[in-house]
């Protein structure tokens, strides 16, 4: 069912047009000051007129040294949800520049936001979710993240979210589970990221598939998938009509078939039919990584009696454009043809 786009009008008694416009250097500290102000008002205007200026990076480089996340971090708690949302949106525009992104994870905002999970306001929440994804994308960022204690909460709100918020978390959760996923294990990420797999939106089907290929990337990760049972989640997208959505998939199994019991469960499963087709397909997104997870495959006996008799389909994609299509081609080919 479709859901309604989050909206950031304003409520109906906040004029933005009455904000006191600030210009030139001298304008950030006054403007420090209204955030300050016990005046509601003069604090709501205080923040849309910042809300301009943050889009400039000098701004928020001017912003940051005045001392400006203090006062931002108070208000993030702040009663009136106009208040919050202004906030949460300098917020968000800040950590769309590299200079906001680092000034940000050096001021902690990350613990405070974590308090607006639960916001009432959908865009309060959709501007905190951008925030936590773009800081995330720095190492620094997704280890705040980690050490905020977000994930299991982040795990817990895919079930609950907005689709629109669904794709940020999973965007953050790609980030931050390239370097540590155990916390996410236990959370049941594999669970409900299973579940992601079959949603309506391209979006969501391909974001949780990446973040499964993230956690298969971890030992621990790849044993998860498999005693899940992901693995036949992920063999149904590779006939997805969306490349993204097959690419993400395959990349998925390519990381949980390294083991033994990811193979098992791949050969149960019919795995092989699907992961031809792909790479006979000579445009697919998918091809590179359906053709090193097929060479997996062959490493069992059973494998490599059924690739045996599509030799050819790997013979084909020595002629492709791509030299990495080239070379696992010839590895394939190398591992079909090996005799005990």
């Amino acid at each position: 069912m479709a859901q309604p786009r989050i909206s950031a009008y304003l409520p109906p008694d906040i004029d933005p047009t009455k904000a006191a416009l600030a210009f030139g250097r001298r304008a950030l500290p006054k403007l420090n000051e209204e955030l300050q102000s016990p005046e509601l008002l003069t604090q709501q205007r205080a923040l849309m007129a910042l809300c301009d200026l943050v889009h400039d990076p000098e701004k928020v480089y001017e912003a940051i040294a005045l001392g400006f996340l203090d006062s931002l971090k108070t208000l993030l708690v702040h009663e009136d949800q106009t208040v919050r949302q202004k906030t949460t949106e300098v917020l968000s525009v800040m950590a769309s520049h590299s200079i906001g992104r680092e000034g940000l994870i050096r001021s902690g905002v990350i613990s405070v936001l974590a308090g607006l999970l639960d916001d009432p306001v959908d865009i309060c929440r959709k501007n905190t979710h951008q925030t936590f994804d773009m800081l995330a994308k720095l190492p620094q960022g997704a280890g705040g993240v980690l050490r905020a204690g977000l994930i299991p909460p982040l795990v817990l709100k895919l079930q609950t979210e907005l689709d629109e918020i669904q794709e940020l978390i999973l965007d953050t959760l790609s980030n931050c589970l390239r370097a540590e996923v155990s916390e996410a294990l236990a959370a049941g990420a594999v669970t409900v990221l299973k579940e992601k797999l079959s949603h309506p939106s391209t979006a969501i089907r391909s974001k949780a598939a990446w973040v499964l290929l993230e956690i298969s990337s971890h030992a621990e990760g790849k044993i998860a998938v498999c005693n899940e049972e992901a693995i036949p989640a992920l063999l149904s997208l590779l006939e997805d009509a969306q490349p993204e959505v097959q690419a993400n998939s395959t990349g998925a199994l390519m990381f949980a078939l390294v083991t033994p019991q990811g193979r098992s469960s791949a050969m149960g499963a019919e795995a092989i039919p699907p992961l031809l087709t792909l790479v006979a397909e000579e445009t697919s997104k998918a091809r590179l990584n359906a053709i090193k997870t097929l060479t997996l495959l062959a490493e069992l006996p059973e494998g490599r009696k059924t690739l045996l008799d599509h030799r050819d389909t790997f013979q084909r994609c020595l002629d492709d454009p791509s030299e990495a299509v080239q070379r696992a081609a010839e590895i394939a080919i190398t591992v079909i043809d090996w005799k005990p």
